[in-house]
């Protein structure tokens, strides 16, 4: 049964984390174009909250005052300027008005409608449609592409966007299967006009369609022998709920949502003993960047940061159950603002429920002939965003053995460019007749602001290596692990090395646990990739932090991205490389961890014309942090014990 859960509105404010209220932010922004005397003109790129200091929240005490603050984002179209603003909305007050020159914030919504009007009103756009046969702007589809940064004199300290194309035959229909390739208008987003057309040639419309739907695609016959599969929790789900707090088979955690980074996580911990230990302070997307292979005057530029540019959180989905979630869901809006000020709300926005996970354990003891099994479930928080063709799920997932995981779910559209008869591409995959889907990769980049036991903690290195050849490893088989603590920041990047089967373990030196070791807890990588772009390239100086797995830094509470605070159309050289040439500092001290994972898709006409969804993750899985296996507690599954004699039949 869906349980709706609405974020209200009003609500007496339980912790300094809890996120802002529509009601909030609609008395920040009031507090802010009053005392600051906001222009008409400016557009609100962000308003969040502005988190307090981890000491306020980490000794926040049930009662205490709260102070509540907003964090805002503006820019004037008219002067061209950004301003990032501190206002109080506890006191009604503006706390601080900064300048921040030389920086585009990230695009809003609002201005892609507007982009795409623009673009298609210009009479020199309609004349090259015209030259390709195009006689309806109204069935063009314009997605406004970040600019990046390559150096273009006459885009230097405008606020622009590359604007690509595709054409539908008809309302309904799946534009990505006819891109207008050769045709690009360059748009200045402030004064919302097309600055030059970019027409590099004229390729004629691929063949085929790329319909999916039943009700657009005469050749798909749906199947027919699909039965129904039901998810039933009689007496509901097992998680409780109190505002933006949540407590599940020992795990104890609050979440929030901002438009850049989408779900973010805050102060997981998990009951042990009596008392709930500390594992992470805030964890977040701190990045996402997708470099495409092509060296075509179409495609060679498009290098799309999609949190920073464009904001994973700001394009979140209003979920469906049935579809997007199955089971007992408990659905949480997401509550943000447009570019004007105005509360925009996202329905459904963020899904949370539990789901089974096959065997937790199981042991047969064959001289008794007696088996103990115990299912695993886990507890899943997740959203899911489109950015323009692409959709990205995340999903943050705990398990009862004190294990965390994110996963990344990859599906949707692939971008795809257009061939001359007779053409095959060398930087992708021709996917139907005369349309290629270029190759490209996907970066996540993670930010763990670790809590293990307490605020300081240090990062492990563990490389399995061969015992060397001797009377002592007579028949040559042995291995071992040589561990690293690092020391500095400059030593803390790093690459994953299958020959070694290197990881990463975060320790907390000041906690030992029942054998005298530093409590941890060891990433676990899956799929991953590195770049091939040069490091002369516009993508590694914007996005260097691509070129290692992990990073650690000492915690400065300024630095939440791994492309820096503005890197639309920024030159390159901010954000985690440039906070990890401080060289600080990260033995036994406030440490964050970043870790990146990277997808490598070459494409493939299985992917068209919607991808089958890819998977791609990580874990943080505990090591030494309990004294032996936290899931021992889990009962025997029911109706049934499944204590059973081997072979007997085990009822669930």
């Amino acid at each position: 049964m869906q349980i709706q859960e609405q974020m209200k509105q009003g609500v007496h404010i339980q912790h300094p984390l809890e996120p802002l209220t529509s009601e909030e932010i609609t008395k920040a922004v009031a507090i802010l174009r009053e005392k600051q005397n906001v222009s008409s003109t400016a557009r609100f790129a962000q308003v969040v909250l502005q988190e307090p200091l981890k000491e306020v929240v980490l000794n926040y005490q049930a009662g205490d005052p709260i102070d509540r603050e907003a964090f805002i984002i503006i820019l004037d179209n008219a002067t061209e300027k950004t301003y990032e603003a501190v206002v109080s909305i506890t006191n009604e007050e503006v706390v601080s008005w900064e300048h921040i020159p030389d920086v585009q914030p990230g695009f809003m919504l609002d201005e892609f409608e507007e982009c795409e009007r623009a673009v298609k009103n210009n009479p020199e756009y309609q004349a090259a449609l015209l030259k390709r046969g195009v006689t309806n702007p109204d069935l063009v589809m314009i997605d406004p592409w970040s600019a990046g940064y390559f150096n273009v004199e006459e885009d230097e300290g405008k606020r622009v966007a590359r604007a690509l194309a595709w054409v539908r035959k008809f309302p309904n229909d799946n534009g990505y299967a006819y891109p207008l390739t050769g045709l690009i208008a360059v748009v200045d987003l402030n004064k919302m006009e097309v600055m030059r057309i970019e027409d590099y040639a004229v390729k004629p419309l691929p063949p085929l369609d790329g319909n999916y739907t039943p009700e657009t695609a005469d050749s798909i016959e749906l199947r027919k022998d699909l039965k129904p599969l039901e998810i039933i929790q009689p007496e509901g789900p097992g998680f409780e709920v109190d505002g933006h707090h949540i407590r599940w088979q020992k795990w104890d955690f609050r979440f929030s949502f901002t438009p850049r980074e989408g779900l973010v996580l805050h102060t997981i911990g998990y009951e042990d003993k009596g008392k709930i230990r500390p594992i992470l302070y805030r964890a977040s997307l701190a990045e996402m960047v997708v470099p495409y292979a092509e060296a075509s005057d179409m495609h060679n530029r498009q290098n799309a940061f999609d949190a920073g540019e464009y904001g994973m959180g700001q394009l979140a989905n209003s979920l469906t159950l049935g579809c997007d979630c199955l089971g007992e869901i408990r659905y949480f809006d997401a509550v943000m603002t447009d570019s004007r000020g105005n509360i925009k709300t996202i329905p459904n926005a963020i899904c949370l429920h539990e789901e089974d996970y096959g065997v937790a354990w199981k042991h047969t003891d064959w001289r008794t002939e007696e088996v103990e099994v115990r299912r695993s479930r886990r507890l899943v928080i997740s959203f899911f965003a489109t950015v323009a063709n692409y959709d990205y799920g995340f999903f943050w997932s705990f398990y009862q053995d004190g294990t965390m995981e994110m996963e990344v779910k990859l599906t949707g559209m692939l971008n795809t460019g257009a061939l001359d008869e007779g053409e095959k591409p060398k930087y992708g995959t021709m996917i139907a007749p005369q349309l290629n889907a270029p190759f490209h990769q996907h970066f996540f980049n993670f930010r763990l602001d670790t809590q293990l036991d307490g605020t300081n903690n240090s990062v492990v290195e563990i490389n399995t290596v061969p015992e060397t050849r001797g009377e002592h490893n007579p028949y040559h088989n042995a291995f071992h692990i040589e561990a690293k603590t690092f020391k500095t920041e400059q030593e803390a990047q790093r690459i994953m090395d299958l020959a070694s089967q290197r990881t990463w373990k975060i320790i907390n030196p000041n906690s030992l646990n029942a054998v005298g070791q530093p409590v941890g807890y060891k990433i676990m990588p899956g799929e991953n990739c590195l770049p091939f772009a040069y490091d002369d390239s516009s993508l590694i100086k914007r996005a260097g932090f691509i070129k290692n797995h992990l990073h650690v830094t000492k915690f400065d509470r300024d630095e939440m991205y791994a492309s820096g605070k503005y890197p639309n159309q920024h030159k390159g050289g901010d954000g985690l490389t440039k906070y990890a040439q401080a060289n600080r500092n990260i033995e036994n001290e406030d440490i964050v961890v970043w870790y990146t994972m990277g997808h490598h898709h070459i494409t493939r006409p299985e992917d068209w014309p919607v991808m089958p969804t890819a998977y791609i993750n990580f874990q943080l899985k505990p090591v030494g942090f309990f004294d032996r296996n936290p899931a021992l507690d889990l009962p025997r599954p029911t109706p049934k014990s499944c204590h059973t004699k081997a072979g007997s039949s085990c009822q669930h």
